[in-house]
């Protein structure tokens, strides 16, 4: 293996453990708060009706945690990193949307109400986050179940 193909394959790995973990944080600390927190931080963009708020508010906390774990775990790589990156994109948008319209968020919702920062703070972050959900999707695939499960079916149709 090419000297350049090892980094790329750790940078790979590296990116889909720090995405995924951030993604399965988030989501944990939505999880374990009141659903009602983070229907009122999402209510705050001004752009969703309550019943949707609602509705979000009990079911992407368990889709961060698990998108976060098949990242981590390399399962389902791809598909798991291109529906993150989706995801972040809407995020962005959406702070975006708040910075232009001036609402004042008291929270994101990125991390639950356990944090509030800015929300230049959190575009910033969040396309950090992004580029490395990118490398993931790029370079991730080593190193992970889908590889492992790969290689398990190859020697069998081999045998």
């Amino acid at each position: 293996m090419k000297p350049s193909n090892k980094i790329k394959n750790l940078l790979g790995l590296t990116a889909r453990i720090i995405a995924g973990s951030v993604f399965m944080y988030a989501g944990f600390l939505k999880a374990i708060a009141p659903s009602e927190e983070f229907a009122y931080a999402i209510e705050g963009y001004e752009i969703f009706p309550t019943f949707v708020a609602t509705m979000a508010s009990v079911i992407m906390p368990w889709v961060e945690i698990y998108i976060g774990v098949f990242l981590i775990f390399g399962l389902f790589t791809r598909l798991a990193s291109f529906i993150m990156g989706l995801f972040f994109v809407f995020f962005e948008l959406l702070i975006l949307s708040a910075i232009i319209r001036q609402i004042p968020l008291a929270n994101c919702g990125c991390f639950g109400s356990a944090y509030s920062n800015s929300a230049a703070f959190e575009l910033f972050q969040n396309l950090i986050i992004l580029c490395f959900v990118f490398i993931a999707y790029k370079f991730g695939e080593n190193f992970s179940l889908d590889n492992w499960l790969k290689k398990k079916s190859a020697d069998k149709s081999e045998s």
